[in-house]
């Protein structure tokens, strides 16, 4: 008898011999197939809780285990820097529950053990150092790989991956999956980070719209009814609250009486315009106390130049301690005589358009900047206005305001604007119109002024 099956039995076997390898391919290519449906769903529930949490570490405690399940590890960690100079275990998962107290407490051990120095940022943690740690408190038995978590460009933390296998190795396509985790959280930590200034600015825009508010409601709200007198005015500033003032004040305290602006006993009245060197807030805050300090002066009865004296003097520590300084231009006119009696302190001189020349003067006197020196003199001065004389009273904004290829309005425009405003406006709201409209002709109706803009005009009527 033969000791060989028949030909038969040996053909059927040879089909089932080449059955075996497709049926195990076919497997493989299913198992991957499943592997890469199963990694791109937790992804996508990744980029979905991306989009959808509010919270911080509500994201960040799915940052492990998602980092764990893609690459079929036993556990992740998540270190992060902290302000203080310090990187904390900021979420761990392991998948054997009865190990995570042990291994937690080692990685704890690890962060505890890197310490920066006092002036050191985040930069001086390198890789090496935590690795060592790592492999130092979890034993030689664990394969470690970290990525680092960046955040424009600067690290901000570390994503670790953990396993006890042996036969686990760390293939190009979980390097891969670690890091676009990683990224992930990078994009959630700026996201959070952005969404907390944006709270700030909208809060800070709150508070600037209110500080806006109390300041328009400082300045003048409608020019007072003086007799002989026809008045107009604007200020335009820069930010939400700027620190150019100009202010109307009776000078004598029965003037100060509910609705003194409608008095026609008012003999004489105070006109000021002041710039505050600055803008935005402290500006405005400089502002505010100044126009308090101003209006206490004026009770009291001095000349102008006795008032910018003293105004220097009471607020000359605070500008010191602040670094700023003001000029002022205080003047008064009387009503009865038609005399403006004045002072400068370093303010744009106004201009002085003479109806009956058709000429323009300015009004100066010698003086310093309020809060440069404690003992500063100022000078007083007179001019005899005529009736359809107009001064014109203007802070810096004006003429500094610049052009887009860098060119100043510059005085000697203004000048000529305000000729030209003086002979053929029938009112100082029309001359405050014009020449606001030159100004910003000039500097392009697309461009903001970059410095606060006032103007206050006054006519002899």
């Amino acid at each position: 008898m033969s000791q060989f099956p028949p030909h038969s039995t040996d053909s059927n076997s040879s089909t089932t011999t080449d059955v075996t390898p497709v049926v195990a391919l076919k497997e493989l290519v299913s198992r991957l197939h499943r592997e890469q449906n199963k990694i791109q769903d937790l992804l996508s529930s990744l980029g979905f809780a991306l989009r959808s949490f509010n919270n911080l570490n509500q994201f960040l405690e799915l940052i492990p285990l998602m980092a764990t399940r893609v690459t079929d590890a036993e556990g992740s960690a998540l270190f992060l820097y902290k302000p203080n100079g310090q990187i904390r275990l900021e979420q761990l998962h392991w998948q054997d529950t009865q190990q995570r107290k042990n291994i937690r407490k080692a990685l704890e051990t690890a962060s505890s053990q890197i310490t920066l120095l006092a002036n050191s940022g985040p930069a001086a943690i390198s890789t090496g150092i935590l690795d060592d740690q790592m492999h130092a408190v979890l034993g030689p038995d664990v394969q470690i790989f970290g990525t680092a978590i960046l955040v424009k460009h600067t690290e901000r933390g570390w994503l670790y991956v953990l396993s006890r296998d042996p036969e686990y190795s760390w293939t190009e396509t979980r390097q891969k999956l670690v890091r676009l985790v990683a990224d992930q959280t990078a994009v959630a930590i700026d996201n959070d980070e952005l969404s907390v200034e944006l709270r700030k600015k909208e809060r800070l825009d709150q508070e600037l719209e209110i500080g806006a508010e109390i300041q328009r409601r400082l300045l003048p709200r409608q020019c007072p009814n003086i007799p002989g007198l026809s008045l107009a005015a604007r200020c335009k500033p820069a930010n939400q609250v700027g620190g150019d003032y100009y202010d109307f004040i009776p000078t004598n305290q029965n003037q100060l009486k509910p609705k003194p602006q409608t008095s026609p006993e008012s003999a004489s009245w105070g006109l000021v315009i002041g710039d505050v060197m600055g803008k935005g807030v402290p500006a405005g805050l400089i502002m505010t106390m100044l126009r308090g300090m101003l209006r206490g002066e004026v009770l009291h009865g001095n000349s102008p130049a006795g008032i910018l004296q003293n105004l220097n003097r009471v607020m000359y520590a605070d500008l010191e301690n602040s670094h700023r300084f003001v000029t002022m231009f205080y003047s008064e006119y009387d009503t009865h005589t038609r005399i403006l009696s004045y002072s400068n302190a370093a303010h744009n001189p106004p201009l002085w358009w003479h109806a009956a020349t058709k000429t323009v003067s300015r009004l100066d006197t010698l003086g310093m900047l309020i809060g440069l020196d404690a003992n500063s003199e100022y000078e007083n001065a007179q001019a005899q206005l005529e009736v359809g004389d107009t001064v014109i009273y203007y802070t810096d904004g004006l003429t500094d305001a610049a052009a887009a290829g860098g060119d100043r309005f510059d005085e000697d425009n203004f000048v000529t604007s305000v000729r030209t405003a003086c002979k053929y406006c029938n009112s100082p709201q029309e001359i405050v119109e014009y020449l606001f409209d030159q100004v910003e002709q000039f500097i392009g109706s697309d461009r903001r002024n970059t410095d606060d803009m006032t103007l206050v005009v006054m006519q002899i009527v």
